[in-house]
C-alpha cells in the first residue's frame, strides 16, 4: 500500500487467514486507490460487521458515498465516524467537503475550522487507514498555478463510480481535473472561506 501497489496489496490482504477490521478496511482502500468503489464498498462493510464503531471504516464509507455524490449519506458517516473519533482531522475535513458539496457553506467552513484546530498540515497529510477527500498534493500545486486566489484546502477531485478493479491509478490530470466538482471550486471566491484562510495563516505563524 505503502508504494501505491495496490492489486498486490489486495492479494496480500486476501491471504490473511482471519481477516480482521482493519484488514478489509485496508483492502478497501486499496480497492478505492484503484477507483474499484463497489469492492471497495463491500470490504468496508465487512469491517464495520466485524466492529461497527470503527471509524476509519466509517469514514471510508462515507468516502464511497461522496464519489457517488450521495453527499447525504456521506454526511451521515463521517458524522458517525467523529462519534467514535472527535479528534480526526481528516474526517473533519471530508465532513466539511461534503457540506460544501451540498452548498452549506458555514457547515463547511465550521468542519474546516475544526479539521484545522486539531492538525494545522490537514490537507498535506495521509492516514494509512483513511480516505482524505482533498486534492493530492501535486494537483492542488497546479490549482494554485492556475488561480491566485486558490486555495490547496478546497480543491477536491470526484471519483467515477463504476469502473475496474484493474484500472490505472494514473489516471489522466486532464480528466480528473474536468470532473472536479465545481460548487466547490466556486467556493473560494466566498469571504467566509477567504477569512477562514486568513485566520488560518495567522494561526502558523505563531
Amino acid at each position: 500500500m505503502a508504494h501505491q501497489q495496490y492489486l498486490e496489496a489486495i492479494d496480500d490482504y486476501s491471504q490473511a487467514p482471519d481477516k480482521s477490521a482493519v484488514i478489509w478496511n485496508k483492502m478497501g482502500m486499496a480497492y478505492h486507490h484503484l477507483f474499484a468503489v463497489d469492492e471497495a464498498r463491500r470490504d468496508y462493510l465487512r469491517a464495520l460487521q466485524l466492529r461497527p464503531d470503527y471509524p476509519e471504516a466509517l469514514n471510508n464509507l462515507g468516502a464511497i458515498y461522496y464519489a457517488r455524490k450521495n453527499y447525504g449519506k456521506a454526511l451521515k458517516y463521517y458524522q458517525k465516524a467523529l462519534q467514535h473519533n472527535p479528534q480526526s482531522a481528516p474526517i473533519y475535513s471530508n465532513l466539511g467537503t461534503a457540506y460544501f458539496a451540498r452548498g452549506k457553506v458555514n457547515e463547511g467552513i465550521e468542519a474546516y475550522r475544526k479539521a484545522f484546530a486539531i492538525d494545522p498540515h490537514v490537507f498535506e497529510s495521509g492516514s494509512a487507514l483513511l480516505v482524505n477527500e482533498s486534492l493530492p498534493a501535486h494537483e492542488r500545486a497546479e490549482q494554485d498555478s492556475a488561480s491566485p486566489n486558490s486555495s490547496p484546502s478546497l480543491a477536491r477531485i470526484s471519483r467515477p463510480s463504476n469502473t475496474s478493479a484493474r484500472r490505472s491509478t494514473k489516471a489522466s490530470p486532464t480528466a480528473r481535473r474536468s470532473s472536479m466538482d465545481q460548487t466547490l471550486a466556486s467556493l473560494r471566491a466566498t469571504p467566509e472561506f477567504s477569512q477562514l484562510m486568513a485566520e488560518q495563516k495567522t494561526a502558523s505563524r505563531h
